[in-house]
């Protein structure tokens, strides 16, 4: 690729943690390091990068702690914990790169945008809550909770019952020009984690944090659109989007089009709380102009840019 080409690249939330045995946030600054350096290769090479990434086990994080010490200390509400999470991982994010880019001789600066994105007020999610969060309990703890607190709750099979919020498709990024500006001025920019910090706009037009959770590839992919993108890169724990995933019959994908990620969609190929929202984002963005995107992981960043690994999704 061309230099100077802008990269929108989404960090799963879940590839910041490599097992379970790995969840410190000592464990967590020692995986952002080794992300940030294949990162830092991409932006060496010339490409302006803006940075999202997921924040799914952070905030159950927070929540768990925040339940633990509910006899104590008032509860953390969602929104809040969305924008912890999002300087708590942008501040490894940005000091990471510093680092990379100072033992490279680079002139750079990364910073992180605490972004709000905005949601429909009315929006059917809101009434059908699908989003699980927070700790599992058994059903007794969970029907008292739900009574007390308004909460929704659901059953997952073998595991307990767990809260679960709306996830409301993103609209519009409120920080958007700030964004804009900074990657302008040669910034790379850190924004939208966790998918953002939902906010809905009351009758008098004012923000207001809600208790919901967006998904963060559908978000990155609007941030992609929004700032005119050339590629969108999502990088998770697999590095190739599979067919049949977890199957004997199970196939490796290097090229897609955008016709054969929506036939693979609608099959059912992909797991709609995993790949199926990074294939959605996908599709969306290129069928409003992106030129590429590809799914892969950590390592193999810098050769999936080149087109040498990961799935490249493309246009026919």
């Amino acid at each position: 690729m061309p230099d100077s080409h802008l990269i929108v690249l989404a960090i799963g939330g879940n590839s910041l943690i490599r097992d379970e045995a790995h969840r410190t946030v000592a464990d967590q600054w020692a995986l952002t390091r080794e992300t940030c350096h294949h990162v830092a290769h991409i932006i060496e090479a010339g490409h302006k990068v803006v940075i999202t990434h997921g924040n799914g086990p952070q905030v159950g994080f927070i929540l768990r702690r925040s339940e633990l010490a509910r006899r104590e200390l008032h509860e953390v509400p969602l929104d809040s914990c969305d924008a912890d999470t999002q300087g708590a991982i942008g501040y490894m994010i940005q000091q990471s790169l510093a680092n990379e880019f100072r033992h490279r001789g680079m002139n750079r600066l990364a910073v992180t945008v605490v972004t709000q994105v905005e949601v429909a007020f009315d929006s059917p999610a809101f009434t059908h809550p699908s989003k699980p969060v927070g700790s599992f309990m058994d059903e007794a703890t969970a029907r008292d909770r739900a009574a007390r607190n308004g909460w929704a709750i659901a059953e997952e099979i073998g595991h307990g019952w767990r809260r679960v919020v709306p996830s409301p498709e993103p609209l519009g990024i409120i920080e958007l020009d700030a964004i804009r500006h900074l990657v302008e001025d040669g910034f790379v920019v850190t924004a939208v984690g966790g998918g953002g910090i939902p906010v809905t706009r009351d009758a008098a037009g004012d923000l207001k944090g809600v208790e919901a959770v967006i998904d963060k590839d559908l978000a990155s992919s609007l941030l992609a659109r929004l700032l005119g993108a050339d590629l969108l890169v999502i990088s998770t724990n697999v590095q190739k989007v599979c067919l049949n995933f977890g199957k004997p019959e199970q196939r490796a994908l290097d090229r897609v089009t955008v016709d054969e990620a929506k036939r693979y969609l609608a099959e059912g190929q992909f797991g709609a709380g995993s790949m199926a929202p990074k294939i959605q984002g996908i599709i969306r963005f290129l069928e409003s102009g992106g030129r590429r995107a590809i799914v892969t992981c950590p390592p193999d960043l810098e050769d999936a840019v080149a087109g040498n690994a990961g799935t490249a999704f493309v246009t026919p």
